[in-house]
């Protein structure tokens, strides 16, 4: 739990819910992004039409594979990229900047690596001197990205997608999984274009003992009502359904979930806080699911769901007195030294499908990079950044246990990472919205109206009916508060 302790400081001083991302436990220790309110796409951020990767024809009598350059052996000058130093260390992005130079001998690469990132950078962007890439994520405290995003000072990135990789026979689009740049936080003014390209991600979804379902003949549940059946033999053996460290959990669970009971327009609506979106048949359908994983729900629960006991909660699953938790990638280190019940082995599942053969989401944090508008080698940037999707250098990343949303990543790794980062690849959908960054309104944030009424639906104190109906006031006032 201690990655994602450092997320909610992050996301504390840039989200108007505070620490909607994670509640009162960090996720991860690199940062975690959350979404925010994108503005009007800018008329004037387009990046130059003569940046797109140019594809070189093979030559007659070599056995090299045609496309397979990219715009970068032609470039020179330097390329100035900044990047936040997280948990994955600063090495990784040396040896990248090496691999990309050694690609490309006309272009120098100068390289900013810092814990503080921003305290280093903006002297030099006060004076109108930018970096031409940026690698900084959404909800960082110092709410760079956004600020970026908020001023329409943002490179347009789409046609990155269509460049070939360097070296490689592939487009950068091509190679990126499914629904990484056609969301809120890659795509912010909603006019269909990249602005923030994605970077290296956590998965999040339901943890459990593979042995513990291995020895009982128990199947891993597809469909929520397979959950429900599941539920009731657990109870017959005196084991609960379901757990969770705090309600600050709940919000990775909470936009799968509605992701899967709704349509596209409905859930963006939900997102920004839309009138009468909570009288809508897939959301009340949320709500009925979680109503009744609540009786499910380990009574211990809500006591422990706090700063200081979570790990309770966690530990709950390794001594197999409950089967699911919701959590990321950073709960099979952080309870590696945690005892366990005889033959434990994490497994990890999407959240089951509302209906069958339906859409099983799982919610996933993702670092991104960027461009400032402001940059001067939008061509070498553009260039590098593409170099980032190549296999060279998602090797080096993966080398320091960053992992990019590449198509077949995957199959590079093993054991528990390979667990967790196989999940987009066996047909779950990756959801990253979340709900609208808005000014600050009195007496209500995000967390505590959609999230923290969970451990009173769970004691009785409250009821669905009641939760839903606050939710309703508080968004009316989220709404009228939206950021423009």
């Amino acid at each position: 739990m201690k990655l994602k302790k450092v997320l909610c400081l992050t996301m504390a001083g840039v989200m108007a819910f505070g620490l909607v991302a994670c509640g009162d436990s960090g996720k991860k220790e690199t940062e975690a992004p959350a979404a925010t309110e994108g503005t009007e796409a800018p008329a004037d951020t387009e990046a130059p039409a003569d940046t797109e990767a140019a594809d070189t024809e093979e030559a007659a009598d070599t056995e090299a594979p045609a496309d397979t350059e990219a715009p970068a052996s032609e470039l020179s000058g330097t390329v100035k990229v900044a990047a936040v130093e997280t948990a994955y260390g600063a090495q990784m992005w040396e040896d990248v900047k090496a691999a990309f130079e050694a690609a490309n001998p006309g272009v120098t690469v100068e390289l900013t690596v810092d814990k503080q990132l921003e305290d280093v950078i903006t002297p030099d962007m006060k004076a109108g001197n930018y970096p031409d890439v940026i690698c900084r994520s959404v909800g960082a405290e110092s709410a760079l990205t956004e600020t970026f995003t908020k001023d329409n000072n943002l490179v347009n990135l789409t046609d990155v997608l269509e460049m070939t990789v360097p070296g490689e026979d592939v487009k950068v689009g091509d190679k990126i999984l499914p629904g990484f740049t056609e969301n809120t936080i890659t795509q912010p003014y909603g006019d269909g274009n990249v602005y923030l390209m994605p970077m290296f991600y956590s998965p999040c979804g339901l943890f459990y003992d593979a042995n513990l379902l291995k020895t009982k003949g128990w199947e891993v549940p597809q469909t929520w009502d397979e959950m429900w059946e599941l539920g009731e033999k657990a109870k017959a053996e005196d084991i609960a359904l379901f757990t969770y460290p705090t309600t600050g959990y709940f919000d990775a669970f909470f936009y799968a979930l509605l992701h899967e009971a709704t349509d596209t327009d409905t859930f963006n609506s939900a997102l920004k806080y839309g009138e009468g979106v909570w009288d809508t048949d897939g959301a009340k359908q949320v709500f009925d699911i979680i109503e009744k994983l609540a009786s499910y729900t380990h009574a211990s629960t809500p006591s422990q769901a706090n700063d200081n006991d979570f790990q309770m909660n966690q530990q709950l699953v390794l001594d197999d007195k409950a089967i699911f938790m919701p959590n990321g990638n950073w709960v099979i280190g952080e309870m590696a030294e945690a005892p366990r019940a005889d033959g434990f082995e994490w497994g990890f599942t999407a959240l089951p499908a509302v209906t069958e053969g339906g859409e099983r989401a799982s919610y996933t944090f993702f670092e991104q990079v960027w461009m400032p508008a402001g940059s001067e080698n939008q061509d070498a940037g553009k260039a590098f950044i593409a170099f980032l999707y190549s296999d060279a250098a998602a090797d080096i990343f993966a080398a320091s246990n960053a992992i990019q949303p590449i198509v077949g990543m995957s199959d590079k790794l093993e054991g528990d990472a390979k667990l967790y980062y196989s999940i987009y690849d066996t047909g779950a959908v990756a959801v990253m919205d979340a709900f609208a960054t808005t000014d600050p309104v009195e007496g209500i944030t995000v967390r505590t109206s959609f999230f923290d009424p969970v451990n009173s639906l769970v004691t009785g104190d409250t009821t669905k009916d009641a939760w839903v109906e606050q939710i309703k006031t508080d968004s009316d006032a989220l709404r009228g508060a939206l950021k423009e």
